[in-house]
């Protein structure tokens, strides 16, 4: 996982209250339009407090190419006026990969890593079956149907309901 971390610039020490879902409403659009100038896809955008600091994290992928140290810097260094203008706390921005085996955080994870290689863990085994996990690739995903995938222990094409999915993430052989 490549990274690059840059802490905003010194801001005063302001005892009102933030609200993270404002800002990330009004910081996603600009990290989305950067990213995709630099032809890559923010699969996750978090805006956090933790202990007692707040942290910007930016988790970038490209259907093209692995995701460089230079990429996290590019989009780093494009990001940095205007998000200091957006938000209006001290920060830390952290802007990396999303990692060879990321757990996937959201369902439009499953439509960006389309053909991907995946661990699958069902709430309730599919009919006729006992086992929960499986690993196998995303053939597709659709937000109403769930995931059609292919099961590679029996090469056999399943289709998954959303509802029935507890957790997902990359995997690598």
């Amino acid at each position: 996982m490549y990274k690059t971390v840059h802490l905003s610039a010194q801001k005063e020490d302001m005892k009102q209250e933030i609200n993270r879902h404002e800002i990330l409403e009004k910081i996603t659009p600009l990290i989305e339009n950067t990213a995709m100038r630099f032809d890559l896809i923010p699969i996750e955008i978090d805006f956090s407090k933790e202990n007692h600091r707040w942290f910007l994290r930016i988790f970038l992928y490209s259907h093209k190419r692995g995701i460089t140290l230079d990429d996290c810097e590019n989009v780093t260094r494009s990001l940095n006026d205007f998000l200091d203008e957006l938000i209006p706390v001290k920060y830390y921005l952290e802007v990396s990969s999303p990692g060879l085996e990321r757990k996937f955080k959201s369902e439009r994870e499953f439509e960006i890593f389309k053909g991907k290689r995946v661990s699958i863990k069902l709430k309730q085994p599919l009919e006729g079956e006992t086992e929960r996990i499986f690993k196998g690739e995303i053939v597709d995903w659709d937000y109403t149907r769930g995931l059609t995938f292919f099961r590679f222990e029996d090469a056999q094409e399943l289709q998954i309901p959303k509802e029935n999915i507890q957790s997902a993430k990359l995997y690598v052989d």
